[in-house]
């Protein structure tokens, strides 16, 4: 595919960027003497999902963590304590900056758990400064970000594993495996669900960001805007719900959904899809949420033996009944034999016939899996060999992009499978790319 610049998605659309970045020089190990050559990672965004990140990799053998990350300094003291400091390791280094980070010679590989916003900029950055990549999903906040990630990493021969850790469960991976192989059938169509407990967060005012938070490099990639707080002078999206912020987030669909989209066009062996509907609203709440909580996709897509495929994805925010096994996500499958679901990260069911007899069933999921992945294959140097590369971040990324930009422009989008631009529609193109604030701006040359 040739490469995709924000042009070909909206005419006359002003990029906000001047020239490209220039590439951040940095040095790391490039060639791995085996599986005991230690690897050095820094965590990026110590908050959160980044704590995952933290107590996955200071298990591992022979991986050590070098430096934490974090626009907000007041986490340092709390993260050195709890991961270091009470398992006798020795204290990691503490930076706000990634652009300091990525200058260390020290780092291998950075682990990036921030707001959507900063995964695709912070990941290219890395490319650039020749360290490997391990990004939470969604990788990007738009689609123009996805294809200069996976140009990024090919580049500069970086490996980057997306947060899609259900890739790397076995019992996921058996799953699939039997569905490719027609246990129930001729699959047609994959069903997602994400019902995530998502209260109201009140109203927001702006106000000031406390002492120790850099909020110009929170915001980084986004256009600059007060600091938002609530009756009590607390952060309102700070640190949980920007997820519900245009500027910074992609609500559920992106937070939670993606995985279930992953794993829907795994299962349907697709890619791109060729026409998309949704429709969407805030039904719960009169509060600072901006990106909707109640919402409808319906996708098509061509497979690869040329028929049509189907995936749909409903998001809700509050009392549900169970649809896939289980209340808050899952994937069904539904085949010419019957219909297979995925309630969790590592678990399936498989049943058959009109009268839905259990057939098979699995469970094995653990998230260890995905970040051995991960450095197993900055020590073998095999992009072959990641359960989650870049390519598939994008696409699975992307379902939540057309998903939401479908529910804002309210009609639907007819997609050009090859540009992955929406067909004749300036108006949704202009919402898959972004205007970048200075110099937090993704090239369009990486």
């Amino acid at each position: 595919m040739e490469p995709i610049s924000r042009r070909s998605f909206i005419k006359n659309a002003a990029t906000g960027a001047g020239a490209a970045a220039a590439v951040l020089v940095g040095t790391s190990k490039t060639t791995w003497a085996g599986a005991n050559d230690r690897v050095r990672v820094a965590v990026m965004g110590i908050n959160g999902r980044g704590r995952s990140h933290l107590g996955a990799y200071t298990k591992m053998e022979n991986v050590d963590v070098v430096t934490l990350c974090d626009v907000d300094s007041r986490l340092f003291n709390s993260r050195a304590k709890e991961f270091f400091t009470r398992a006798g390791k020795p204290e990691p280094k503490v930076e706000q900056d990634i652009r300091k980070v990525l200058e260390d010679k020290d780092v291998d590989a950075i682990s990036i758990a921030t707001p959507n916003h900063w995964h695709s900029l912070a990941t290219i950055w890395a490319c650039q400064a020749g360290k490997d990549v391990y990004v939470e999903k969604p990788m990007t906040h738009n689609i123009f970000e996805g294809r200069k990630v996976v140009e990024a990493a090919a580049k500069y021969g970086r490996i980057v594993q997306h947060g899609t850790q259900l890739r790397s469960n076995p019992g996921f991976q058996e799953g699939i495996n039997e569905l490719k192989n027609g246990i129930i059938g001729d699959v047609y169509m994959a069903r997602c669900v994400c019902y995530k407990w998502r209260p109201s967060i009140g109203k927001g005012q702006p106000g000031q960001p406390p002492e120790g938070l850099d909020w110009n490099l929170w915001q980084g990639p986004a256009q600059e805007t007060p600091f938002m707080v609530n009756d009590k002078g607390e952060g309102i999206y700070v640190h949980y719900f920007w997820h519900w912020v245009w500027a910074y987030g992609n609500g559920d669909i992106g937070n939670q959904g993606v995985h279930q989209l992953d794993a829907a066009r795994w299962g349907l062996g697709v890619n791109v899809p060729y026409r998309v509907t949704s429709m969407g609203g805030m039904f719960l709440w009169d509060d600072a949420k901006e990106i909707y909580n109640v919402s409808s996709t319906s996708f098509m897509f061509k497979g690869e033996d040329g028929k049509d495929k189907m995936m749909t994805l409903e998001v809700r925010p509050w009392c549900t009944n169970d649809e896939a096994g289980g209340t808050s996500f899952g994937v069904i499958f539904y085949g010419s034999e019957g219909w297979m679901t995925f309630p969790g990260y590592g678990s399936y069911k498989a049943y058959k016939g009109k009268g839905n007899e259990l057939i098979k069933e699995g469970d094995d999921g653990d998230d260890m899996y995905h970040y051995q992945n991960f450095i197993d294959c900055i020590r073998s140097r095999d992009v072959s060999k990641l359960n989650a590369p870049p390519i598939q971040g994008h696409y699975s990324s992307a379902l939540s992009h057309y998903a939401l930009t479908g529910a804002r422009v309210n009609r639907v989008l007819e997609i050009d499978t090859e540009k992955e631009a929406v067909k004749n529609d300036d108006e949704a193109n202009s919402m898959l790319t972004r205007v970048y604030r200075e110099p937090f701006v993704v090239p369009e040359t990486v």
